[in-house]
């Protein structure tokens, strides 16, 4: 009989599944259930992306693409990011298509972490960087962010933690969970702090284009002498209402973007031939539908926010992506105990903020990224278990 104990990886073996799934999980199996668990956009698809990849079907084009993606989804992608924010790219050496952004985590992070090495994530934060980090070999360091500083990295905070050991850090701007964002002033302060380093950096943009605040989102790319040590990445599930695509992209130096490459090549061969049609039509013809979604998206946060600020919870204003972070530590429940209780009592998942690293304790991520029917009805339940557990 194999004893698996002894046999397998035990790096892997000791990571904690994704706390983000378990109560969604649940929920799906209730009947009556309403979830704010999930950050996947309720919009379909729009409808010119779908027709692009049923046309991509219908003329056969079911091959195999370059490991980098298709030439001409590279060159819109670079036409995107500089029409967008500023910043050029050689579509031919500096940009790789990926099996969503989560790829292009991990093989940024491969290319450049050995044993040892650290790597510097600010928390609370999505709960991919740590783990892919230890898979790799390296050390993460945790950056607290706190909520009255809107939960921005701060350059004391990073100065205080570069090593020599310090190999990256990874910039998650707009912020899963929080919703918090960088101005292009707090990006340049990063950035002073960085200069003189060898350190690189991952800047998650995966929400660049769900930003609500006055002043539009800053590529960190885009600022002075960080090009050649970042890879932006970013993709299609989130502005684009594309999740079950699963499609997204790398922008760097061609130096890491050669090794990224390589592990891509190994690992996946080519992002999916459908979905890299369908992209080429979202970025030549969809602004407009990105602009819609972040209009509805900016009414539903609005509501969420003011609806937990007139139960009594504390809330964070969030500038980006499509989440909100309330505080429930008023109740008196863990993270993990309030959203057990409010699954079993009221039937509505949330996700309990330490799923997002140690510093989320106290707080809860709802998405609202569902309709505003789904999230008036949850605020209901939510108020209803809240009154009754003061």
């Amino acid at each position: 009989m194999m004893d698996y104990d002894k046999l397998v990886s035990p790096v892997v073996d000791a990571i904690p599944p994704s706390g983000i799934r378990k109560f969604f999980d649940i929920a799906a199996e209730m009947e009556d259930a309403i979830s704010l668990g999930v950050g996947e956009p309720d919009f379909t698809t729009p409808w010119t992306i779908r027709e692009a990849g049923i046309y991509s079907l219908e003329k056969g084009q079911t091959h195999y693409t370059a490991n980098a993606g298709l030439l001409e989804l590279r060159d819109e992608i670079c036409h995107y990011n500089k029409r967008k924010f500023g910043v050029e790219y050689d579509p031919k050496k500096e940009v790789l298509v990926t099996v969503g952004g989560s790829e292009a985590i991990d093989a940024m992070i491969r290319s450049v972490v050995n044993p040892g090495d650290e790597v510097l994530i600010p928390e609370p934060s999505f709960v991919c960087y740590k783990p892919l980090t230890v898979m790799a070999g390296g050390k993460p360091v945790i950056i607290e962010t706190k909520e009255e500083d809107n939960f921005r990295l701060l350059p004391e905070q990073l100065k205080e933690k570069i090593t020599d050991k310090t190999k990256l850090l990874i910039l998650p701007y707009p912020n899963n969970p929080t919703g918090g964002v960088m101005s292009k002033a707090d990006l340049e302060a990063i950035a002073e702090v960085l200069r003189g380093t060898d350190v690189f950096v991952l800047s998650d943009e995966i929400y660049g284009e769900l930003r609500y605040s006055e002043e539009e989102h800053t590529v960190f790319s885009s600022i002075d002498g960080m090009k050649e040590r970042t890879v932006v990445v970013n993709g299609f599930s989130k502005a684009f209402a594309m999740t079950g695509w699963r499609l997204g992209y790398a922008l760097g130096p061609e130096r890491l973007i050669k090794l990224m490459t390589k592990i891509h090549q190994f690992g996946i061969m080519s992002a999916p031939t459908t979905a890299q049609f369908a992209a080429i039509e979202a970025l030549k013809s969809c602004d407009d539908d990105v602009v819609e979604m972040r209009r509805e998206y900016n009414y539903r946060r609005r509501y969420i926010v003011d609806g937990f600020r007139e139960m009594g919870l504390s809330c964070f204003e969030p500038y980006g992506a499509f989440y909100v972070f309330p505080c429930i530590k008023s109740t008196g429940m863990t993270s993990d105990e309030f959203c057990i209780r409010l699954l079993e009592e009221e039937k509505v998942a949330v996700v309990p903020g330490n799923a997002f690293g140690e510093c989320g304790e106290g707080f809860i991520r709802c998405s609202y990224a569902y309709s505003i029917e789904n999230i008036q009805e949850a605020l209901k339940r939510i108020e209803r278990f809240v009154t009754r557990h003061k």
